[in-house]
């Protein structure tokens, strides 16, 4: 079965407990593929977080810059695999000055190729007021513009608002 899922929503919203559930019923192997470094303390707790929810049943793969080709390997017929999160893939490539149109092209143009069931997870960051910085606007539009080549490559598309998803696609 080959399905491309995009699960979207604000900070803390739920989204990538709702993209762990959509794997609860799937028989094959699970694949969770982590964009997030743990550069701090916060963030290492985050991580240690997601690790317990999903508990043993996960092979887990960090690449924080080459998504595309962790794809290429990982998808396959049987499979399901889970990226958390697209933004924080979105932050990498910002920092290490990669062009990141050029990133999410290659990942757009790859989708339709890729067999078993994937869920890209991403947070809507255009919801909010305009941030205050150069860094912090380019980001927010970097992300906008994902999302929404992203939101079209996908069959599915799910928005978590509290918790509850509203399906906007497929």
């Amino acid at each position: 079965m080959r399905s491309q899922w995009l699960v979207i929503g604000g900070a803390r919203s739920g989204k990538s407990a709702y993209a762990e559930r959509l794997a609860q019923s799937h028989p094959g192997e699970l694949v969770y593929v982590a964009t997030g470094e743990p550069g701090d303390e916060e963030m290492r707790s985050r991580i240690a977080h997601h690790r317990q929810r999903r508990g043993g049943k996960w092979r887990t793969i960090e690449e924080p810059i080459a998504l595309a080709h962790v794809l290429r390997k990982e998808c396959r017929a049987g499979r399901f695999v889970l990226v958390d999160c697209m933004t924080l893939w979105i932050s990498n490539l910002l920092l290490a000055d990669k062009p990141i149109p050029d990133a999410v092209e290659e990942l757009c143009k790859l989708l339709p190729q890729l067999d078993g069931a994937l869920v890209l997870v991403s947070n809507e960051v255009g919801l909010g007021i305009v941030p205050d910085n150069a860094l912090a606007r380019r980001f927010r539009d970097e992300a906008g513009f994902a999302n929404q080549q992203i939101a079209a490559a996908c069959s599915h598309v799910v928005f978590i608002v509290a918790g509850l998803p509203l399906r906007l696609k497929g």
